[in-house]
């Protein structure tokens, strides 16, 4: 019988979410023995467009050879709507959201959001797409991603992790939002806080929290996929900087390291953290106009987390191995699209 391939658009290079999907996508399905292709000249079961292309004519081809064509959908830029980012910036996100909605209403025979936020996010900005869609989250390797293993975790002060792929075009405000309630977190313990930040972050950006910042700052920079499991093991608590994310992978990652997680009810959050694995709290201002948060109450949700690390450290691991891990992911998208498991 004929191994079941897929088809996949765009062949993503570099850092972010995009690529950790497509690298963990890739893995799990050839240990199942179903081909990926970039080659869509090959004979294909199915395409998968993960967010937006450019090259919409390769989609139409697929579509003329009766190739069923499904969109991973994640959020919509928005940021640049509400705080300034500069023109090309602006004008990329929003050429960025025209493709995406584009495949959405006119290309795809199914849509695989990320989250339910994400249906509902869509559906209320450019309305009900014409075809059926499935809801997967996204899912994290769970030998990889393991509370077991080397670790730094300090004894003498609290350490929070944040990790963002870029802390740049607005998403700046995601390091200030983590050093605020850093401080106030700082407020309640005896222990020092030292605020650990992953990512990219220009030199201005960099001197200016150290400038205004009344903890420590401690930056990793971009850090290779390998080194985060002990990275995350390393931290007390995990800060969910991004504000209405669709899905992300370092707050799974963090709960598969049995990492507790601290953020503002934005985006899917309340519906990765859950079961006692960390705690979300109410925003307290309008996250769409970029209001500022209640820090004040999500540092007392924190003190919790600071109390009981063993309680909570165990729940954030028994989650991501009940709802969060790979396999679970990889049986979502097959079954989205139809596709056969040769095992």
């Amino acid at each position: 019988m004929r191994s079941v391939r897929l088809g996949m658009l765009p062949k993503t290079h570099g850092v972010g979410g995009m690529v950790s999907f497509q690298a963990k996508l890739e893995a799990e399905l050839d240990r199942r023995g179903i081909q990926v292709s970039y080659d869509l000249a090959q004979q294909l079961d199915a395409l998968l467009i993960v967010g937006g292309t450019r090259h919409l004519a390769q989609i139409r081809d697929a579509r003329r050879r009766r190739i069923p064509v499904f969109q991973r959908l994640d959020g919509i830029n928005w940021i640049h709507r509400v705080r300034r980012t500069g023109l090309r910036h602006a004008m990329r996100a929003e050429i960025a959201n025209w493709l995406l909605s584009r495949i959405r209403n006119r290309l795809a025979d199914g849509v695989i959001y990320q989250s339910q936020f994400v249906v509902e996010w869509w559906e209320r900005t450019y309305g009900p797409a014409p075809v059926l869609h499935s809801v997967v989250h996204n899912g994290v390797d769970l030998t990889a991603y393991t509370p077991e293993g080397d670790h730094a975790r300090p004894n003498d002060h609290i350490r929070i992790l944040m990790v963002e792929g870029s802390l740049a075009g607005g998403y700046e405000l995601g390091l200030d939002h983590g050093i605020r309630f850093s401080e106030c977190l700082a407020d309640r313990l005896k222990l020092p806080i030292e605020l650990m930040i992953v990512g990219q972050v220009d030199e201005q950006t960099r001197l200016n929290a150290e400038r205004q910042s009344r903890i420590a700052l401690r930056w990793q920079g971009l850090v290779a996929r390998d080194e985060v499991p002990a990275l995350d093991r390393s931290a007390h608590l995990f800060f969910a900087a991004d504000i209405h994310p669709a899905c992300p992978n370092a707050v799974i990652e963090a709960l598969a390291c049995g990492l507790p997680v601290v953020g503002f009810d934005t985006g899917s959050l309340v519906e990765l953290v859950v079961g006692g694995s960390g705690e979300i709290v109410p925003y307290g201002g309008d996250p769409w106009k970029l209001e500022q948060p209640d820090f004040e109450a999500l540092a007392d949700a924190a003190m919790g987390i600071v109390k009981d690390q063993v309680g909570y450290r165990k729940r954030a691991r028994k989650h991501a191995e009940t709802h969060l891990g790979l396999p679970k992911m990889v049986d979502g998208y097959l079954a989205a699209m139809g596709l056969g498991d040769p095992d």
